[in-house]
């Protein structure tokens, strides 16, 4: 940890600068403490942000790794296992089919944030355009922006680039959400009702590098794992970033959509009754990078959903 001093135009500028080591590479990290600062200014900002700066490390560790410990070869055959005994084949879906998803999508993961639209609702809005006078437009507007949101999915070409999730985000929120479509500039907790915090968001200066590296990992791997493992992956790495100041969880089911469609699979439904599973398996890869929870989940939803439609 060092003082970094910056000149320009007789002005001095004073960062507080860390370099780390963070899955074979050198990252730094620094925090501006002022201009043409008295040494007891420097003392004093140093004291108050190396603590945090040091906890910017751990966390980026954490959210960083390079994903080898998650995909261990005999984590990946007992995956593999499952995915064969699950039968999950590939099928095209009728335009009756995919409306049917989108609306059952559309309600199940804008419930899971809190939504309080039915799925009756969700159905009314999306292929009536009846809209329930007792909820808000905001609830209205994100049942909408899904809808749209499933539809861009199946249009685009793109697999995963930091260029589709902000462009996901701004079409599920754009009538909603101020920040839409935008990454955070401010710190996030993720808590439950009681107010224990369940995870904390990667520091927000560190978002597009930590993405750039996941859209690295899946390029790099996308031949080579199975897809429902990669979408795994990219959701729960997704979720861990956190890289929005809301709507992280549609975007990342989102996501993980769109790696099935991608690699020819259907897509697949996370329920609202299943939804303390769904966290379950996101506190257990972000835990003990352990993959299992999160592919059973989706095997156990494809099975549903196959019934369903």
């Amino acid at each position: 940890m060092h003082i970094e001093i910056r000149e320009r135009k007789k002005t001095r500028y004073y960062y507080l600068s860390h370099s780390a080591r963070v899955a074979g590479k050198v990252k730094k990290f620094r925090r501006y403490l002022g201009k043409n600062l008295t040494e007891k200014q420097i003392t004093e900002g140093r004291e108050r942000w190396e603590g945090i700066i040091y906890d910017q490390v751990e966390e980026y560790k954490k959210i960083g790794d390079p994903l080898h410990t998650v995909l261990a070869d005999k984590d990946l055959e007992i995956i593999d296992n499952l995915i064969e005994k699950a039968e999950i084949k590939i099928k095209h879906l009728t335009e009756r089919n995919w409306l049917r998803f989108t609306e059952l999508f559309a309600y199940d993961t804008n419930a899971i944030e809190g939504s309080t639209i039915t799925a009756a609702e969700a159905r009314k809005i999306i292929e009536k355009d009846i809209w329930p006078p007792t909820k808000t437009k905001q609830e209205i507007a994100e049942t909408y922006g899904v809808a749209q949101a499933i539809k861009h999915l199946r249009t685009t070409n793109e697999h995963l680039t930091l260029e589709l999730i902000k462009e996901l985000h701004l079409i599920v929120f754009k009538n909603s959400k101020s920040f839409a479509g935008k990454f955070r500039k401010v710190e996030v907790v993720v808590a439950d009702s009681t107010g224990r915090v369940l995870h904390k968001g990667a520091p927000h200066n560190k978002i597009p590098d930590l993405l750039r590296e996941l859209v690295g990992w899946y390029n790099l791997n996308k031949e080579t794992y199975h897809p429902i493992v990669l979408a795994g992956v990219v959701h729960n790495q997704f979720e861990n970033i956190h890289p929005f100041q809301d709507g992280n969880g549609r975007v990342g089911r989102l996501l993980l959509n769109n790696i099935l469609l991608k690699h020819d699979l259907p897509p697949v439904n996370i329920e609202l009754i299943n939804r303390k599973r769904y966290y379950q398996s996101l506190q257990a890869y972000e835990k003990e990078g352990d993959l299992r929870p999160t592919i059973e989940l989706i095997l156990k939803e494809y099975q549903k959903l196959k019934k369903t439609l």
